[in-house]
């Protein structure tokens, strides 16, 4: 594998709580680039305007700042080739899409929204693989000027050659054919002007000169149509390398639905950045039983990504509180550690907003404890009694908590205001009061029916805490209601 003047990236999108999948391949690119004396680089992928936020984008860059992961471009530290956000490059994408056109490798597609579900209905009715049936490939040059020159609605397609095979080198899976048939005419340039992952991916990693992409195995099928604009285009292709998923211990894909997947989650409850990087680095590296602790230097020396595993990357959570128990014990010195926990505890300002909500809640200091400790602790220990004496039977406690653990998922901003607006909101859809919706609420995030405010306690402990708790107190609250019938 050449390595000479090695550029790499991290390109995620600001549509959600970051993912320790991004960490696992934002790490990897960093240990790459730091073994071969290259250039570490973020850049956030943004063209997904209804769902992309500022708020995202700010946890992205400091859940990754975080893990003590830094880099030497980027859109807050600007560099050589920026901007560093997508939605800041919209102009540099329109050459490229019209050298396209020009030479044939994408075309002009009018095809609406009603004619593309009606022909993705008859594909599954058909039981053919969804993709655009190429209805506009053929469009003489003289229609597809004038429908343009008249406003009408369309897009650019990527054309795809119908016979053979695209054949490639990954460094991970080795040579590697995937049909033709099998790849779609994929979208690349929208009808509002902005391009679509893949021709952003393509021009951006040749404009930022990106030497090695190393990103999820989930992208593996996607490369024949990055291969393809780069044919197009007249440019090299990047060396790419496809990581393996990291997968729960039944082998599906590591997802929210299951366990807690945000990086703020592990930081809210105490883990060290230190530690979590050692844990995802030992899926990169070859080492002996009893070799386990690792720094990041050390990560760095043993890395070495021409012998790196095709076997998933098991997230063992109990083996990630076995490396963050050793990290806390064997290297902190006890002064090291108090910082830690000063820090951790002030995390959000979980600490001192705490302290203020419950000044009007107790008579003396000592009842802070029981009071507020909930803001801190890894679990609130909900059990069938944490429940007992709500005036909602359980199948109804159950109703409203599974209720809002979805609809908070809408929320895009995590604030006091906007969780009262949307709990509000979800008490009216219910058909219910919210003086009803919200006790079962305060169980479930602090294990008691005495507690402080919840909206604030909510914003306190974050989206990704409040998720899991919410998701503890289903489980709890689901076998009462099944015993009671």
């Amino acid at each position: 594998m050449t390595t000479s003047g090695v550029r790499v990236r991290i390109a995620p999108s600001p549509t959600g709580e970051p993912h320790v999948g991004t960490a696992y391949i934002a790490l990897f690119n960093y240990l790459f680039a730091k073994k071969f004396g290259g250039e570490f680089i973020l850049r956030i992928e943004d063209t997904d305007a209804t769902r992309s936020t500022a708020e995202f984008e700010q946890k992205v860059l400091d859940a990754l700042k975080w893990t003590g992961l830094t880099w030497s471009e980027g859109p807050d530290v600007g560099g050589p080739y920026g901007p560093y956000r997508q939605s800041e490059r919209k102009d540099l994408y329109r050459p490229f899409v019209d050298k396209m056109l020009d030479n044939g490798g994408a075309f002009h597609c009018f095809c609406t929204p009603e004619r593309l579900e009606s022909m993705r209905e008859a594909q599954r009715a058909a039981g053919k693989p969804p993709g655009y049936d190429g209805h506009c490939l053929h469009l003489k040059a003289e229609e597809v000027t004038s429908r343009v020159a008249a406003g009408e609605p369309h897009v650019v397609r990527l054309k795809v050659p119908t016979e053979g095979s695209c054949d490639f080198h990954d460094g991970v899976y080795g040579d590697v054919s995937i049909p033709w048939e099998s790849v779609d005419m994929q979208v690349l340039l929208k009808a509002d002007g902005m391009p679509t992952y893949h021709m952003a991916n393509v021009v951006d990693d040749h404009m930022m000169k990106i030497t090695h992409v190393a990103r999820g195995e989930e992208w593996l099928a996607s490369v024949p149509k990055h291969i393809l604009i780069y044919k197009h285009l007249g440019l090299e292709p990047p060396v790419f390398m496809h990581l393996s998923l990291m997968r729960n211990h039944d082998k599906s894909k590591l997802s929210k639905r299951k366990n807690p997947t945000s990086i703020s989650y592990y930081s809210a409850l105490g883990y060290l950045p230190e530690a979590l990087m050692n844990f995802l680095g030992l899926f990169f590296i070859q080492i002996a039983e009893g070799e386990e602790l690792l720094t990041m230097e050390e990560l760095i020396e043993k890395f070495d990504p021409d012998n790196l595993s095709k076997a998933g990357a098991i997230f063992d959570i109990q083996k990630l509180d076995w490396l963050n128990g050793r990290w806390l014990r064997e290297k902190l010195t006890p002064e090291d550690f108090v910082a830690r926990v000063l820090d951790w505890a002030q995390e959000n300002d979980r600490l001192v907003e705490g302290l203020k909500l419950a000044q009007s809640r107790v008579t003396k200091l000592g009842e802070l404890p029981p009071l507020a400790g909930f803001l801190l602790a890894n679990d609130v220990g909900l059990t069938p009694a944490s429940f007992g004496g709500l005036k909602t039977s359980p199948a109804e406690t159950l109703e409203i908590v599974t209720t809002v653990q979805a609809d908070l998922e809408k929320i895009l901003e995590w604030n006091v205001t906007t969780i009262e607006e949307e709990l509000r909101a979800i008490s009216e859809r219910m058909g219910k009061k919210l003086r009803v919706v919200t006790p079962p609420l305060f169980v479930a995030v602090s294990g008691s029916q005495r507690s402080l405010p919840l909206f604030d306690s909510m914003a306190l402990l974050g989206r990704s805490v409040v998720r899991q708790r919410l998701k503890v107190a289903i489980q709890v609250l689901t076998a009462m209601a099944g015993a009671q019938n």
